[in-house]
């Protein structure tokens, strides 16, 4: 019965120091584990606005740039796009003038930028806020 005993106690002895080696595990591992999840969150985010801004430029120039039609038209068609999507603080340029006033053949310039901090589904922003921008540039038709 003594034998029994001695075994008993060893295997508890044996399971505490694994219970204490799987908390040190975990403290060590866990901020890692969050810091992937939460950085994998914000750079698909990041992703997300900045494919939205290309095809809201595209899809704006590509307005802008029709026969008959002007920047008004470009825009509208721009911030259609990014407000469907739920983009927050953007802006929408012509750089180089209107595009009603261009020639056939004149480049067309429409550049969108928003803020990555206003458009971060995180509530601690993991990324400083800084803008992102495209800029496409087609021929006026």
């Amino acid at each position: 019965m003594t034998e029994n005993h001695e075994h008993h106690q060893n295997t508890k002895c044996k399971i505490r120091r694994r219970s204490g080696v799987a908390a040190a595990e975990c403290a060590v591992c866990l901020p890692l584990l969050i810091l992937l999840v939460f950085g994998s969150i914000e750079a698909t985010s990041l992703i997300f606005l900045k494919q939205t801004l290309n095809i809201a430029a595209y899809e704006g120039i590509r307005e802008a740039i029709k026969v008959g039609s002007n920047n008004a038209s470009g825009t509208s068609r721009a911030e259609n796009i990014l407000r469907s999507r739920d983009v927050k603080s953007f802006e929408i340029s012509f750089p180089n003038g209107q595009s009603g006033q261009t020639k056939r053949g004149d480049a067309v310039v429409l550049e969108v930028r928003a803020s990555s901090a206003a458009n971060s589904p995180l509530v601690g922003r993991f990324i400083k806020d800084r803008p992102v921008v495209t800029r496409v540039v087609m021929v006026k038709e």
